[in-house]
């Protein structure tokens, strides 16, 4: 089976500005048993302004990859390739319409923010910023971590409890030193007794960097 036959590598579901009138866009990935349409509930919270747009993709049975994102990664292929591409292609969409990397965020939750973080360090150079509720960089304890390019000051937020069932805080720990290694300016926040959720100090983080981004 080609991994393009998992997922569907394009845009499903969209808010906001319409993407080709955008001069900043969001790509919001979903996590496991949610869909696109779900994340993009979280732009209610989010900046409403005529130059942003929010755009989502969708997991094939709303589950991009089927074990933990800790397992090998053999053992979640081939939908975590092919989850992989379909970010790539939603990007290559959003800058096809006009808007730069540089203008263009990945936003994930959980499963979705591993996907933005482990898709952002594999393709690295500077994008409008990554922003990780929940997730962390693929694989298991001890995968190299020998990713090309320069993320070039690019805004990174890693924000995750300490916690969480899903993700442990070690590997955000651990994301957050490669990506600084990669050149991101990153910003990690652990949240004590805190769930497997996106909080307010999140959303503010998101706020205050994309009304820069659209210039105030």
């Amino acid at each position: 089976m080609s991994t393009t036959d998992l997922h569907r590598p394009n845009i499903v579901a969209s808010t906001g500005a319409d993407l080709q009138d955008a001069t900043v866009a969001v790509v919001m990935i979903h996590g496991r048993g949610d869909s696109g349409r779900g994340i993009l509930g979280l732009s209610q919270y989010l900046p409403s302004l005529d130059s942003l747009a929010y755009v989502a993709p969708q997991a094939t049975r709303n589950t991009w990859y089927p074990y933990s994102f800790l397992q090998p990664m053999e053992n979640n292929e081939p939908w975590l390739s092919s989850a992989l591409e379909t970010v790539g292609a939603v990007v290559k969409q959003v800058k096809d319409a006009g808007v730069p990397s540089e203008k263009t965020v990945l936003l994930g939750f959980s499963q979705g923010a591993c996907l933005a973080s482990e898709y952002a360090a594999r393709h690295a150079k500077r994008y409008g910023g990554i922003v990780a509720l929940s997730g962390g960089l693929i694989g298991p304890d001890g995968t190299p971590r020998h990713y090309d390019g320069d993320l070039a000051g690019t805004p990174a937020l890693f924000g995750c409890s300490d916690i969480d069932p899903h993700i442990p805080a070690e590997r955000v720990h651990e994301s957050a030193e490669v990506y600084t290694r990669l050149g991101a300016d990153v910003d990690k926040r652990i949240y004590p007794n805190f769930g497997h959720s996106v909080n307010d100090d999140e959303l503010d983080y998101v706020r205050t960097l994309l009304t820069e981004l659209a210039g105030g």
